[in-house]
């Protein structure tokens, strides 16, 4: 619980109040009271005065980057000396000599560091240096619904400690929804560094002066303006443009940033979950969040309930006392629960073992919060002024004899219309930017909905002066149905934004034809384009193309560029080094 010193103006009775008070706040709660009740004359110098403070992240998607800002944000207005760097561009030595470490890293896909700080990872976590001057603490981001959830954090953690590094508080271990987890991890921090310098006087509360505004926290409910089906008749595809109103909402955005989509479960998901607990819709639940809604609505709105994860499964064994579903979430079992876990979602939990005398309330509380979705936006906003677009691809599937559909992806699909308003916000991306120089070639790769940022980057460059050169690699199955953007492309392509297009449609012929087979088609040209300063860009498919696409690309380099494999890789890094060779991967 906070204390309040006793010499501060309030009797006991009132003291003992505020202390509730504040101890039932959150972070963000703290902040926005802080700026509320602050004076308006000059500010005490904090305790903590000029003490140094590093924030090293690692990013995939910038979220980290967004709450190394924040960290750093709220550190400064409470006297310390802090500084973010960027995995990406640091060495493992710059370690050497910190004073206070905060290091907050995601997990990208099962287990991989962030692509970004791939480098930096394999360096640390090989070193045998010591760091015994260090104090750190390290906030992970992740997913639960991977097994390897927050692994690299976990590593770096370890590692830090291995290395004799002085650990301020324990990790955090942050899900999807993970503002108010990195605020509360931030408080213990800051709180600890400033007990740690003033013998025990907690460091004053952060000044900021509240605002409204939209963004993740509090998303703008925007208008779709235009929702159209780009696949043409005979195709197995389902690809939906989206444009949508931002007017008045104050939220700017850059080409090669995403927005955040705030979808719900369909009816019918909705549906299969209360079938099989028994629940009903009506009963009034209690979330963590502390809201009290009706089961069916918080289903619906509130809940994740397609995401199958170890965490989710074991809660839910401690609530049905299910011995078969114990015994499969044993440590001696754990390939058996990664075959389950395959293919399934939270209902055929519930129906493979049920509910028992578990509540309702009970259930919903073990279930995480509906995450937002993030898709690439696929407009440029000097183009479209007051808009944004999305190119989004309809998920349907069968799996376990099911059929199954992607949350956010049949949202816009089935149940929103023209008129329609869905909330969204901006997720910047930082390290998905066209180059400073608009005369920078570039070199974009993106199959299926991979094409969205670069419909952003082509119309960005329709609308620059002196654009340089631009090269656009598209693939998808078939020709007369799935060429997205197809008008757009070729108008581009006579205005000059666009300077060449090569396609790949992998249906159109007996031997499968991808983006990377067209890319080592034209290899002579594409290693001219990069030795005359292109800047190389890849988005799609994570699990295969971008796979694949790099490795056309290290050939390319290597035969056209006279390199043995290890100095064609070593190019290949320093183009990343360079922000030369950029991926937007899902």
């Amino acid at each position: 619980m906070i204390q309040i010193p006793e010499n501060a103006p309030f009797a006991p009775g009132e003291r003992e109040n505020v202390e509730k008070l504040l101890s039932g706040l959150s972070p963000e709660q703290r902040v926005w009271l802080s700026g509320h009740l602050a004076p308006s004359g000059p500010v005490a110098t904090p305790v903590a005065s000029s003490r140094p403070l590093t924030i090293l992240y690692g990013t995939e998607s910038g979220n980290c980057e967004e709450l190394a800002a924040k960290s750093a944000s709220v550190a400064k207005k409470r006297g310390f000396k802090a500084k973010i760097r960027n995995m990406a561009e640091v060495s493992v030595g710059d370690l050497a000599g910190i004073e206070n470490l905060l290091v907050i890293v995601s997990t990208w896909g099962e287990g991989d560091p962030p692509e970004t700080a791939e480098t930096f990872h394999k360096e640390f976590m090989a070193a045998d240096f010591r760091l015994e001057k260090t104090k750190f603490s390290v906030c992970a981001l992740g997913d639960t619904s991977y097994e390897d959830f927050c692994e690299i954090g976990k590593q770096v953690d370890r590692k830090l400690d291995e290395l004799g590094a002085t650990r301020l508080v324990d990790r955090q271990d942050c899900d999807v929804d993970f503002d108010d987890d990195h605020g509360a991890w931030l408080e213990k921090v800051l709180v600890s560094l400033g007990e740690a310098s003033s013998n025990g006087a907690a460091a004053p509360a952060p000044v900021a002066q509240p605002t409204v505004e939209y963004g993740k926290k509090n998303p703008f409910p925007s208008e779709i303006l235009e929702k159209v089906l780009l696949n043409g008749e005979g195709t197995k595809k389902e690809t939906w443009h989206l444009e949508m109103n931002l007017e008045g909402s104050g939220l700017v955005y850059e080409a090669g940033d995403s927005l955040g989509l705030i979808a719900y479960n369909a009816p019918d998901m909705v549906e299969s979950v209360l079938v099989a607990t028994g629940f009903d819709g009506a009963t009034e639940v209690t979330l963590k969040s502390g809201a009290t809604v009706s089961l069916g609505e918080a289903l619906k709105s509130s809940l994740d309930i397609t995401a199958l994860s170890r965490a989710v499964a074991k809660k839910y064994a401690a609530l049905n006392g299910s011995e078969k579903l114990a015994e499969l979430l044993g440590d001696d079992n754990k390939e058996a629960f990664r075959d389950y876990v395959e293919g399934r979602q939270i209902v055929d939990l519930f129906e493979d073992f049920p509910v028992g005398k578990a509540t309702a309330e009970e259930v919903a509380k073990i279930l995480r919060p509906l995450p937002a979705r993030l898709y690439s936006i696929a407009s440029s906003p000097n183009a479209n002024p007051g808009e944004v677009h999305l190119t989004i691809a309809a998920v349907r599937y069968d799996s376990q004899g099911k059929s199954r559909k992607g949350v956010a992806s049949t949202c816009v699909a089935d149940l929103v219309s023209e008129g329609d308003a869905i909330s969204v916000f901006i997720q910047p991306n930082k390290r998905f930017r066209l180059p400073a120089s608009a005369e920078t070639p570039v070199i974009m790769v993106g199959p299926g909905t991979g094409i969205a940022p670069f419909r952003a980057f082509i119309e960005e460059r329709g609308e620059q002066e002196s654009a340089g050169k631009s090269w656009l690699f598209f693939g998808d199955q078939h020709y007369m149905y799935d060429f997205l953007y197809q008008l757009e492309l070729q108008e581009h392509m006579k205005s000059g934004a666009l300077t060449r297009l090569d396609v790949a449609f992998s249906r159109d012929q007996p031997e499968k034809v991808y983006v990377q087979d067209r890319m080592r088609e034209k290899a002579a040209d594409l290693y001219t384009w990069l030795e005359s300063g292109a800047h190389f860009y890849v988005c799609g498919d994570a699990n295969r193309m971008a796979g694949d696409v790099h490795e056309a690309l290290l050939d390319i380099v290597s035969e056209h560029g006279g390199k043995s494999r290890e100095d064609a890789e070593a190019f290949v890094e320093q183009l990343k080094k360079d922000g030369r060779y950029q991926r937007d991967v899902y």
